[in-house]
């Protein structure tokens, strides 16, 4: 917003957080990166022909390799290193740091990613699409049982997903359980008795192994895995603060209320819940 009141538009951004190189292409305006992480590229494959240098996310981001490429602007998010953006202020590139919590946030980052682009008009058409589409499926899920739903980020230590996850479990007819974004301990969620479990661990893709953490914490009691209802998502789809989440309510949806929402793409689920005593537990 302040870019755009000092009447710039930002041509060379260097990217350090794959949200807003989603962001980006989702507004049409990819060709103004030419820089960005191996997560973004990961993401976005578009970004793979406009950027040429690949650099460090925004933790282990190294000043020179940021400076070399001449952006004028720097967007990265949370944790980052606060002596690279002092160098990255001092090259004279302005610094956009993001550190979104819920859909409002994200919302918010949006319309000042599209306004720094000068692309405002369609930052807030693609709000309007998120909004739509969430309220489609709410809609939907009206008046149907609220299941209780755990979905977690990251399994050592066990962390709870963040709260934009919780506002979409919410959305799709579930109840999340526990607080977002918060460490979470394996009794406390077995007293909870989820009736869904999902998995998306940080970096992970789909790659969650499922039967080995019901067996190694003990869950195999818990109304999740009775039901067989434990689900690994890609991790992307929740943990990428952009309208990647689009996909990933598709698949809440479906984990939540598979009678009234189709199978989507990257979700899985267990395939067998192991015996009791097949596990250590680990706390």
């Amino acid at each position: 917003m302040t870019l755009m009141a000092l009447g710039h538009t930002c041509r060379r951004i260097a990217c350090l957080q794959p949200s807003a190189t989603v962001i980006l292409d989702a507004i049409a305006e990819l060709d103004r990166v030419v820089a960005c992480t191996r997560y973004c590229a990961e993401l976005v494959s578009g970004v793979k022909s406009r950027a040429r240098t690949i650099l460090a996310d925004s933790w282990t981001a190294d000043t020179s390799e940021i400076v070399a490429v001449r952006p004028d602007l720097v967007i990265a998010a949370v944790p980052y290193q606060e002596k690279a953006v002092g160098e990255i202020l001092k090259a004279g590139a302005r610094f956009l740091g993001l550190a979104p919590k819920t859909l409002a946030d994200i919302y918010t980052d949006i319309v000042t990613i599209a306004g720094a682009v000068g692309a405002p008009s369609r930052g807030e058409e693609l709000i309007r699409n998120m909004q739509r589409r969430i309220d489609e499926v709410r809609e939907r899920a009206r008046g149907t049982a609220r299941l209780k739903v755990f979905s977690e980020e990251w399994g050592k230590p066990i962390i709870a997903s963040q709260p934009w996850v919780a506002e979409l479990v919410e959305a799709a007819g579930g109840e999340s359980v526990g607080i977002p974004g918060k460490q979470i301990s394996i009794e406390e969620i077995m007293r909870a008795d989820p009736q869904v479990i999902i998995a998306a661990w940080c970096g992970a893709g789909e790659r969650v192994p499922l039967e080995k953490i019901i067996a190694d914490r003990g869950w195999q009691k818990t109304s999740a895995a009775i039901a067989g209802r434990v689900f690994c998502l890609r991790d992307d789809f929740l943990n990428t603060p952009a309208p990647t989440l689009l996909h990933g309510l598709d698949a809440l949806a479906f984990a939540i209320h598979p009678e009234l929402f189709p199978r989507t793409k990257g979700i899985r689920q267990i395939t067998a819940v192991p015996a009791i005593g097949a596990g250590k537990a680990s706390h």
